[in-house]
């Protein structure tokens, strides 16, 4: 049995600025953007991993949930508690530099780690923590 990743999901709360920064930042190509309820998605990827997906979702993507959980899912959001991503890079100085010079806020400088990365780490626009890993060469 093979079993792979094909989506993971990002919540967003303004997907311009997702846009702005998974498209034109870190260079992700655009694969969908759908209008659905008043809500929408859209999906980024990899040029270098088409089978891999990332939907830019609203915080609470279900037009069924209560007035009380979407403001509570967007509260969580707000203060960067909703998990993402982690990417691997095979540069992480190069591509931290990239995305702090358009202006990524940084969590991480770039640092080895003990678990045998070299790694950084930003917030993109929602708040949501995005890791860059390197591993490091033996």
């Amino acid at each position: 049995m093979d079993i792979k990743l094909s989506t993971c999901f990002i919540a967003v709360d303004d997907h311009d600025k997702a846009l702005a920064f998974y498209r034109d930042v870190l260079g992700l190509e655009v694969r969908n953007d759908v209008g659905f309820e008043g809500m929408r998605w859209v999906t980024v990827g990899a040029p270098s991993q088409p089978d891999v997906d990332i939907v830019l979702e609203p915080p609470l993507a279900d037009p069924n949930a209560s007035p009380a959980d979407k403001e509570a899912m967007a509260e969580l959001l707000a203060k960067g508690l909703l998990r993402a991503v982690i990417f691997t890079t095979d540069d992480c100085d190069a591509t931290f530099e990239r995305i702090r010079a358009a202006g990524g806020e940084v969590l991480q400088e770039p640092i080895d780690q003990p678990y045998g990365v070299r790694d950084c780490a930003f917030r993109d626009p929602a708040g949501n923590m995005l890791r860059f890993n390197q591993p490091r060469k033996q």
